[in-house]
């Protein structure tokens, strides 16, 4: 490590930050990232908005210069059937940024004694900060494919840690070494499953990236147990992007199938691009959207000056475009049996009408009978739900 300044300064650099609790400090030193990442890897690179090809083989000085940087990197394209150079076309398993990593172990308060289900174990980074921080003993982590568990096994091996790795679904949990004092999932959710909260004890945290098949904003729900074992709430604590559970991935619906009234019904509405898409990558506005218009999703198109937003319904062939120009009111085409538009347009109003909450405003509960119900304040709030 002393001969990697770029290490050290990233560890001041979480710390000063406050991503890394300094009870963490120990671990980040012990088992480094770099010793979890594939020699071929594909870091993204914020200046370009693109995947990098960096193998240490031929330029060790990059690839660990990279592997010391706060940025994901991806490790895995198209379920494995990639096998490069260059990136493939979905990445489906990655590194994150340690930033990211260490503010979720941050939220997740372990401590000694505690036990712990990691869902999506990955390269085996985050169980291996958690092994050190607990014991192997005390960690179970779950990873959908054999492949990415296999090689995670080896590098917790050279590591020497010694969690539990269990080659499964995640939904489904590992009832085998429950009940769990925290739950930590490394993808992105769209239903949280029940097993996760019935195999948490009561007051015991599950840590999940959580949202809607509306877009790619999701946000980090900090949800306590209740006492009844069955049900869970907490708060949102901020932005969160990751790949999503396999199991809950979205199949893109096809355009040619669902548009086939061109131009359906046409209207006009006062809203402006500016007020459905965030620019910030890590906006709310598409996240609050989708938790208020149920079965949908969207893209945007940009073209010069010409914006078109397309909605499509994820039960039926509904279908909506919205075309911005930036002069006067928009023009809005829809048509099947839901009236797309019109749903988004009420969400955007009653987000609206709420002041717009952000993040810190924000919070979800799981009932015991699988409802995801989104609130504003307090519980009693219910802004959403089903």
């Amino acid at each position: 490590m002393s001969a990697r300044p770029a290490h050290a300064e990233l560890e001041r650099r979480l710390l000063d930050t406050g991503a890394m609790a300094p009870e963490w400090a120990g671990a980040f030193r012990a088992v480094p990232r770099s010793g979890f990442l594939p020699e071929t890897m594909w870091p993204f690179d914020t200046a370009s908005g693109q995947s990098l090809t960096v193998d240490r083989r031929t330029d060790p000085e990059a690839w660990y210069r990279w592997a010391d940087a706060d940025v994901p990197i991806t490790t895995q394209w198209d379920d494995g059937r990639h096998v490069g150079p260059g990136p493939g076309h979905v990445y489906t398993s990655s590194a994150s940024m340690p930033s990211v990593v260490f503010g979720m172990l941050r939220d997740l308060d372990v401590r000694p004694g505690m036990r712990v289900l990691e869902i999506g174990t990955g390269t085996g980074w985050t169980a291996a900060l958690l092994s050190h921080r607990l014991g192997g003993q005390w960690v179970t982590t779950v990873e959908v494919d054999p492949d990415v568990a296999e090689q995670a096994s080896a590098n917790l091996r050279r590591a020497g840690c010694s969690p539990r790795v269990v080659i499964a679904d995640g939904a489904t949990g590992c009832r085998d070494n429950a009940p769990y004092d925290r739950v930590i999932a490394t993808c992105g959710m769209r239903r949280i499953p029940p097993e996760w909260i019935g195999q948490t004890r009561p007051g015991g945290i599950v840590l999940v990236p959580w949202g809607t098949d509306y877009s790619q904003r999701d946000a980090l729900a900090l949800l306590v147990v209740a006492a009844d074992g069955a049900s869970a709430r907490g708060r949102f604590t901020g932005p969160a992007q990751f790949m999503k559970a396999r199991s809950q991935r979205l199949v893109w619906p096809r355009h040619e199938e669902y548009v086939t009234d061109w131009p359906g019904e046409v209207s006009t509405t006062p809203l402006a691009r500016r007020d459905l898409v965030s620019d910030d990558p890590y906006g709310i506005t598409e996240f609050a959207l989708g938790l208020l218009v149920p079965d949908c999703t969207h893209t945007v198109h940009d073209q010069g000056d010409v914006s078109t937003a397309w909605f499509y319904g994820l039960t039926d062939s509904s279908w909506a475009a919205v075309r911005f120009t930036g002069e006067g009111d928009a023009e809005v085409y829809q048509g099947g049996p839901r009236r797309l538009w019109d749903e988004v347009e009420a969400a955007w109003r009653r987000w609206d009408g709420q002041g717009r909450p952000g993040w810190d405003r924000l919070g979800l509960t799981v009932t015991a009978e699988g409802e995801h119900l989104l609130w504003v304040d307090a519980p009693g709030r219910v802004l959403s739900g089903g």
